[in-house]
């Protein structure tokens, strides 16, 4: 055949055409070509060259294969994704429209098009296969019938079955085609043409009719999808166009569920005229981006028809007639019969799943997701849309459901649910024993993307509503729009989900059956490649390659934004059988302790398996280690820490090196990890500090200013760079986290001291006091640049900070005051962080700017903190004036006027505790300069003041103790606990600090033993207050160390139960055995102390209302010598300390330090234990004292009680009260406490 080879050019072997085309089956392929099916319907080849070349036949190729006029059509089926099925389907095709009529339309038609692809092909070899094909409609055409023919045998099917619908391959008749009729039009006129007659069908049954009607439609939708898939599959840009298959997809659905309706309601009779009824979509229906084939998930609403006439059905019958109707209309679209269904349609999203009712009332509706809805529901709706029925009812259902939509990421534990969800999901869809091929709910998948986008736009659509859209794709986007991902991360997110999305097309294009797998044969593969990219993806294993790469960089980044980074591998352990016999192994775990011998056993047998290196060692140690934890107060549990630390860094090679050549560091270790579940985990956080165990050094504090310097060198490292806010701001978080981790560190350390030594709060309070303050200069710092470089651009914190901290550009000076127990250096493992923000305007800047600056620094330095995992470190500055409602930072100027016109004696009780702990050092000295003649006044406490503070105190001790615990108990707020002797020395302190300079301290120790030394207090009753304030630091610490939990209400709680006192006990370095004495002892320390307190707090001394006196204070001052206690009896002298020897009663001695018995620590005034913020003012330095200040109390809000003058308020001193009769008891709230903001 010659006339089909350009001029000039030597012939081409019909076979290496036909594999150039992409054929497979060759043989097959031509033989086909010659069909005389299909030759019927080819135009005559032209006449071959009169000369052919030496060697071939007259019309004859060189191989010899002849495929007469089906060779022109090789051109047009090479473009196709599949040519051999292409080919196939169109010689089937040619035989139905022969079947039908050789002169009827179909074949007419088909006729014509196979003769406008015969002379393309003639025109391109006129023009030696250059330029594009003709833009001929019958070409164009032709070419979108073999496209659609070679990528799916399903609508090669149809075609076959109905040749008549070759027409809506037309260019003409395309689904968006100008001019053409709109896909409701179609779909809607084939059924209303089946249930009027207008077809030709007479008969009279509705239901024969209603089966007529349904077989019409189904046929209209597949030429509507025929006309969606033919503009798929010859786009140049397949990827492009994948969203916009999904929204037509949807458009046909809801076209197709309207006209299922008139067919249900045609069934149902005239009583569904009287039922409104409207389809919600749900899932890809709902976001407008269907596959192919899907399930199509809906939920039905009804309600009365409007202008039905007679009287409204009652609900009863409004919900048996739309479930007829949603009956019918599943029947319709799903099932069988002549014309194969259409999808599935899926009711399981609706309240109740599948036990629930198929159709209900909004009001039915709206009351199960007010009342019974878990989250995921809430995350479903999302993607709701009314898509069909009643227009009216289906928008009264969208706004209805939009407020729990949006407000569903407040509820329990939504995100942590969320995350559980699709770790379900992507672990019951797991295959079994084949390789992983999920598109959609694998790792990596759609799933990773949808959920991903759908997490964020709950818990930030809440309050930014152009987050408020369906479609995943403009989801990204907005996100993306509002800083929520990245661009960058958006950027991939979003070409990764189409990519995907568009295997997920194609895989299921085929057959037309739901799948959402890569397709594992090669022939099917080959078919997907071609169809997307013929030149890169034509081979499987090109398409597979960049299948996997795809689920790659979605999985990092669902990881990377939906969860927080997971770290660390465990290595596998071998199997070997261990040295010591079962029987022997478990009568010497049972000898040395352990309850559970034969768990132990598991755990010894696991650590020893194997003929590894790893292996051998640890059968080395194994003997030693086993009696080393049984010497600890929970052997069971030590066993399997050590385990479970073996198993994740065992594979370090220093580690068990360590261990083996250092006894000392394996027996700290079991000590460790046998009686504190804290530090153990920890030490698995970060397994380089289990080397400090070798070191006694390590475990000591660090100097002065050395964590400063360290945290300068991190920064210093990173700089903020980036060219975008986005990048800024995740360049500060890392700052910040390398910061924090300094802290975190420092927290290990202090936690290793305590475990191994005993809990001593002074060496704990100072190694987190400096490694805080250390961290909260440095997140300030990096806020402070972050701030700059926003508003300033990158290039004006390229030079980083100075010595001092100081960016260029910044508009003033700016520090932190900490507060409550931090402020008095008491901090430990379960403190927060109270404080204040303070800024000065540099010379020669707007004030205005300057506070702007200082409330946009205040606030990223609290969010970068917050953020900085996996532990955070809490800051709270609602202690500042006017609390929650009044400005995160305040001018020096500011804080003059308001604590000038407005502090009351809870706010000089608060800054009893205030210290500069960060940022700019001469600021901070003169915010103390500040606010010394407010908290150190000369005029001390006068009686309303001291009404009002025992007024608070009394509060607190009824309303703040948890409900079920018992007072006595109870470690802060109990009788005699952290709570009474705090506020005993500080109700010194503001009584007497002007007079007394040593009161002018932060520290509880320290005001009690200057009190002592004053002659303000007993030497015997300082020593009753500060042993009971030291026994409480101590169990709360080791409740925290023992326990693993940092929070919580245990945490202040003496235990009760045996193995909590056992812990606690041996981490105070009581005698093993003797235990139980400590709640003996704590309860008379206590006790004794509560004496001591309620003589200062509640004291019944006589004084005259404005006297600088305080109550129990002036009974007891003057017992003390003037001019103060030896120096050999200070509170925190050894020489205070009494022994009790494990088990025996002894009297009460003075300048007591300690309980007796348990390794009693120093009073040292430098450090103790904190409690968590929100005791009382004067238990935290405020922990509550200025939190929300004048926007709640006084002459800005009402009283508490009416027994005093409110917190804050401008009564003067002395005004009368009303009388008991008038008098509004205080009304008990959730979570309140003693503050007017409580």
């Amino acid at each position: 055949m010659r006339g089909w080879e350009p001029a000039g050019r030597r012939r081409t072997s019909m076979r290496t055409r036909l594999i150039r085309a992409g054929f497979i089956e060759v043989d097959r392929a031509a033989a086909c070509l010659a069909d005389p099916a299909l030759i019927a319907y080819l135009p005559e080849p032209p006449a071959p060259d009169p000369a052919p070349e030496a060697g071939d036949g007259p019309g004859t190729p060189p191989d010899g294969i002849s495929t007469g006029a089906g060779e022109s059509l090789i051109p047009a089926l090479a473009r196709c994704a599949d040519p051999d099925l292409a080919l196939l389907s169109l010689i089937r095709l040619c035989e139905a429209c022969t079947a039908a009529g050789p002169t009827a339309a179909p074949a007419a038609l088909l006729r014509s098009l196979l003769a406008a692809a015969a002379a393309q092909a003639q025109n391109q070899a006129a023009r030696s296969g250059e330029g594009d094909s003709a833009v001929d409609p019958a070409a164009q055409h032709v070419d979108r019938l073999l496209a659609v023919l070679g990528a799916s045998q399903a609508l090669g099917d149809f075609l076959v079955t109905h040749p008549a619908h070759l027409e809506a391959l037309a260019p003409e008749h395309s689904f968006d085609a100008p001019g053409a009729p709109g896909v409701a039009e179609v779909v809607s006129g084939a059924v209303h043409r089946a249930l009027t007659e207008e077809d030709g069908c007479c008969d009279p049954r509705p239901r024969e009719r209603a089966r007529a009607a349904t077989y019409a439609l189904r046929r209209a939708y597949r030429d509507r999808l025929l006309a969606i898939v033919a503009d798929d599959v010859t786009s140049s840009e397949p990827i492009a166009y994948v969203p916009v298959v999904g929204e037509r997809m949807t458009r046909l659905v809801d076209a197709t569920l309207d006209a299922g309706l008139l067919i249900a309601r045609a069934v149902v009779g005239p009583t569904a005229n009287r039922v409104a009824l409207a389809v919600i979509a749900m899932g890809k229906t709902g976001a407008q981006e269907l596959n192919y084939i899907s399930d199509v998930d809906v939920v039905y609403v009804v309600g009365p028809a409007r202008d039905s006439g007679g009287e409204p059905l009652d609900e009863e019958e409004l919900v048996r007639v739309g479930g007829e109707i949603a009956t019918e209309l599943a029947r319709a679209t799903s099932a069988g019969g002549d014309e194969p269904p259409l999808w599935p349609l899926d009711t399981g999203l609706r309240p109740e799943g599948k036990d629930g009712a198929l159709v209900r009332t909004l009001a039915s509706h709206i009351a199960y997701y007010e009342r019974w809805a878990s989250s995921w529901e809430f995350q479903a709706l999302l993607k709701a849309r009314a898509c069909a029925g009643d227009a009216a009812l289906g928008e009264a259902y969208e706004e209805a459901v939009a407020p729990f939509i949006w407000s569903a990421s407040q509820r329990e534990n939504f995100v942590e649910d969320a995350r559980a969800m699709r770790r379900r999901v992507e672990r019951e869809s797991e295959p079994q024993g084949e390789d992983d091929r999920r598109i959609k709910l694998g790792p990596g998948g759609l799933r990773d993307v949808e959920f991903t986008v759908q997490l964020l736009q709950l818990v930030h659509g809440r309050g930014d509503a152009r987050l408020h859209v369906r479609p995943t794709l403009e989801a990204i986007d907005a996100l993306s729009a509002g800083g929520y991902v990245s661009r960058t991360a958006a950027s991939a997110l979003a070409d990764c989900y189409r990519a995907l999305r568009l295997m997920e097309h194609r895989a299921q294009l085929y057959r037309l059956r739901r799948t959402h797998d890569l397709p594992s044969r090669p022939e099917n593969l080959r078919r997907m490649g071609r169809g997307i990219d013929r030149l890169e993806l034509g081979e499987p294993e090109a398409l597979v390659t960049v299948f996997k790469g795809l689920r790659r960089q979605v999985r990092a980044l669902h990881e990377e934004i939906y969860y927080r980074p997971l770290l660390g591998a465990v290595a596998s352990l071998s199997a070997d059988e261990m040295r010591l016999s079962p029987e022997a192994a478990r009568a010497r775990l049972a000898s040395v302790g352990y309850l559970d011998p034969d768990g132990a056993l598991r755990h010894i047998q696991a650590l020893t398996e194997g003929v590894s290196r790893r292996a051998a060692i640890q059968r080395q140690l194994l003997p030693v280690i086993i009696g080393w934890i049984g010497q600890g107060p929970d052997p069971d549990n030590g066993l399997l820490s050590f385990r479970r630390l073996s198993e994740a860094i065992g594979g370090s090679h220093w580690y068990l090196a360590m261990l083996r050549d250092s006894p000392v560091a394996a027996q700290r270790l079991c000590q460790v990890l046998s009686g504190a579940r804290w530090t153990t985990e920890r030490l698995a956080e970060r397994p380089e500090s289990i080397a400090w165990l070798d070191d006694d050094e390590e475990l000591l504090a660090r100097r002065p200013g050395l964590l400063c310097e360290e945290i300068t060198h991190i920064l210093r490292r990173r700089a903020l760079t980036a060219p975008d806010e986005a990048g800024l701001e995740r360049q500060a978080v890392e700052a910040v986290r390398a910061v924090v981790s300094v802290r975190n560190r420092e927290l290990i350390r202090a936690a290793l001291a305590d475990s191994l030594d005993g809990v001593d709060p002074a060496r704990t309070a100072r190694i987190l006091t400096d490694a805080t303050d250390a961290v909260i200069g440095g997140a300030l710092v990096v806020a402070t640049g972050l701030v700059v470089a926003e508003r300033e651009g990158a290039q004006a914190v390229a030079a980083g900070p100075d010595a001092a901290g100081h960016w260029p550009g910044g508009l003033a000076e700016h520090a932190v005051i900490a507060m409550g127990r931090f402020g008095g250096a008491e901090l430990t493992y379960a403190s927060d962080a109270d404080v204040l923000f303070v800024h000065d305007p540099l010379p020669g800047c707007d004030p205005a700017l300057a506070a702007q600056e200082a409330e946009a620094v205040a606030s990223r330095t609290l969010r970068l903190l917050a953020g900085a995992r996996p532990h955070p470190l809490t800051i709270d500055a609602d202690l500042r004036p006017e609390g929650r409602r009044g400005p995160m930072s305040r001018s020096l100027a500011s804080y003059a006027e308001y604590y000038q016109r407005w502090a009351s004696v809870w706010e000089r009780h608060a800054l009893v505790r205030a210290r500069a702990c960060a940022g700019s050092e001469p600021l901070g000295r003169r915010f103390q300069e500040l606010i010394a003649p407010l908290r150190w006044s000369p005029d001390g406490l006068s009686a309303v003041e001291l009404r009002e503070i025992r007024r608070l105190k009394a509060r607190m001790e009824t309303e703040r103790l948890p409900r079920g615990t018992d007072p006595s108990r109870h470690l802060k707020l109990g009788p005699g606990g952290l709570s009474d002797v705090e506020w005993a020395a500080q109700i010194l302190q503001l009584a007497h600090g002007a007079q007394v300079p040593g009161l002018r301290t932060t520290s509880t120790l320290r005001a009690l033993e200057a009190a002592a030394q004053a002659g303000l207090l007993e030497v015997e009753d300082a020593g009753e207050l500060a042993s009971a304030w030291i026994l409480a630091t101590r169990v709360r610490a080791a409740n925290v160390l023992g326990t693993g939990r940092d929070s919580g209400v245990r945490v202040d709680v003496l235990p009760s139960d045996q193995l909590g006192i056992r812990i606690v006990g041996r981490l105070i370095q009581m005698e093993p055995g003797r235990e139980r004495d400590l709640e003996e002892i704590y309860r008379r320390t206590a006790r004794h102390a509560r004496a001591v307190a309620e003589r200062i707090v509640f004291g019944s001394g006589q004084q005259k209302a404005g006297d600088a006196v305080v109550g129990g204070a002036a009974t007891t001052a003057g017992r003390g010598a003037p001019g103060g206690a030896p120096p050999d009896q200070g509170i925190g002298g050894r020489a205070g300390q009494a022994s009790l020897q494990a088990g025996a009663a002894a009297p009460a001695a003075p300048h007591r330090a300690g309980p007796p018995g348990m390794g009693a620590r120093t009073a040292n005034p430098s450090g103790a234990e904190p409690q968590r913020r929100g005791a009382s003012p004067g238990a935290g330095a405020g922990n509550g004292a200025a939190q929300r200040g004048r926007a709640a109390n006084g002459a800005h809000g009402g009283n508490l009680d009416q027994d005093a003058p409110a917190v804050g308020s401008r009564r003067r001193p002395g005004a009368s009260t009303p009388p008991a009769s008038r008098r509004r008891r205080p009304v008990r709230r959730r979570e309140s406490g003693p503050y007017p903001w409580s």
